[in-house]
């Protein structure tokens, strides 16, 4: 206590009324900025970013999937994610990969003992033994990456880019999606000079939908700079629906020829393309899904709306999207790229093993492939790398 100034601490655990925590003085209830201003006098801090949950890892109490999940379940935007979320940070992630480490220790020390003690009598898994966990171990990796790329969808979502050519209805497909007049539509070519996105949901998978510029040589500078931007977004994106005017295509066989046209050059090779064939209603065609040269089709109208509920399925089947998964697990790309180079190291232990029984290549590489495990839960984790998961969090927490 000073000069007026009275702290009410909260009251002990076995209290049950309400909890308070106040500072008065001169009679009044002081301004939270005075308030933190004299507590930083008496040689508080702020918080850094995700320091609660640092300290929490520290001492023991949550691991570093726990800790994720924290700032997953702050920051979900679906029932789904959060319920994922959840699942994580009361370490059912984090159980499931310690099963597994736990599978493959046994595996280890079947076949360390032997290079060990060669001259005992051991009881050793024979080779027909070991490949039977090994494919036990190989369905427990399916199940628990199935659940994390559920996890990783829910969390991140998807980037979609709308392109193509000027006046092929890219605008009005994107209004159609979002639901609204968002993007402005005429008959003028070259309306869409910026990016226009909008953030929206498909049976609870995230997506970031964005609608481009038209693709064309173009002399505005303007209109230019669109389009520039328009072929860096499709760059980024998860999955491109190129839109074409099914007027000109009127049938499978017409829009397979317009595939080899200029419509299609300079899209980024590694970004997958999907073909939208748009204004049906114009031709009397159905909405169909189908495949030309290879690449997924969908014939649509975005003036009537039909089918667009077959691309709605696509873009969830495409990214192996389950909107009925019930047991998805709260994780990042971190976490995903573990699992894959775990995963790895033990298809490499078996090919080891079955090519030459070298057992003491075996076990290195399931070694390996625990340590790439340990990197989920933190057991293997560098310092840059804890502070980079810690300060992504909000303050404090």
């Amino acid at each position: 206590m000073d000069q007026g100034l009275v702290l009410y601490f909260p009251a002990p655990a076995s209290f049950t009324g309400e909890h308070v925590l106040e500072l008065q003085g001169h009679g009044g209830m002081l301004a939270p900025d005075l308030v933190l201003k004299r507590l930083f006098a008496l040689g508080c801090r702020p918080a850094r970013p995700g320091e609660f949950s640092e300290r929490a890892f520290l001492n023991g109490k949550l691991d570093v999937a726990q800790a994720e999940a924290v700032a997953d379940l702050i920051g979900a935007g679906t029932s789904a994610a959060a319920r994922a979320a959840v699942r994580s940070m009361q370490g059912e992630f984090s159980a499931r990969i310690h099963a597994l480490q736990a599978q493959l220790t046994e595996l280890r020390t079947h076949v360390e003992a032997a290079l060990d003690f060669p001259d005992e009598e051991l009881d050793v898994l024979r080779l027909d033994a070991l490949r039977d966990r090994l494919t036990e171990v190989f369905a427990v990796f399916q199940s628990i990456t199935a659940a994390a790329r559920q996890g990783a969808l829910l969390r991140e979502g998807v980037t979609v880019v709308i392109a193509g050519r000027p006046n092929a209805g890219k605008s009005s497909l994107f209004n159609r999606f979002v639901g609204d007049d968002v993007a402005i539509v005429t008959d003028q070519p070259g309306t869409t000079r910026d990016l226009n996105r909008h953030h929206l949901q498909l049976s609870g998978l995230p997506v970031t939908l964005i609608d481009t510029a038209g693709l064309r040589t173009a002399s505005d500078a303007v209109e230019q700079e669109g389009i520039r931007r328009a072929r860096l977004e499709m760059q980024r994106a998860d999955r491109i629906l190129f839109v074409m005017d099914a007027s000109v295509a009127t049938n499978a066989s017409a829009a397979a020829a317009t595939l080899g046209s200029t419509d299609l050059d300079g899209l980024p090779p590694n970004v997958p393309v999907t073909l939208l064939m748009n204004k049906i209603d114009l031709t009397g065609a159905r909405p169909a899904s189908t495949m030309e040269a290879g690449m997924s089709c969908i014939w649509v109208s975005a003036h009537t709306g039909e089918g667009l509920d077959l691309v709605r399925e696509h873009l969830q089947q495409s990214v192996g999207f389950q909107p009925l998964e019930s047991g998805a697990l709260s994780a990042r790309r971190r976490h995903l790229d573990a699992l894959r180079r775990a995963l790895e190291l033990v298809r490499a232990a078996a090919v080891a093993l079955d090519a030459s029984g070298a057992s003491e290549l075996f076990a290195e590489d399931l070694r390996l492939a625990q340590r790439a495990l340990g990197e989920i839960t933190g057991e293997f984790t560098s310092d840059d790398l804890l502070g980079e998961i810690f300060g992504s969090f909000c303050i404090g927490k």
